[in-house]
């Protein structure tokens, strides 16, 4: 089964990624396209998807595979 990475913002203004279940984020960034950057990557090395959220912690895209640049 893919493993799905989360994108979103936290109440201290940095972008988390965090591996869905997660309760601790996996790396931090200052940037949306920082995180989306570093969780393509890594979600390339595990056959994995992203899910990036908006500011406001709803769904912007979702199933975004890593193949799709």
């Amino acid at each position: 089964m893919a493993k799905n990475y989360h994108i979103s913002k936290r109440d201290d203004g940095k972008w988390q990624v965090k591996l869905a279940g997660g309760e601790k984020a996996i790396k931090l960034f200052d940037t949306q396209a920082e995180a989306i950057d570093y969780a393509k990557s890594v979600a390339e090395n595990q056959e994995g998807n992203i899910t990036i959220h908006k500011r406001d912690g709803k769904i912007r895209k979702q199933n975004y595979a890593s193949d799709n640049d």
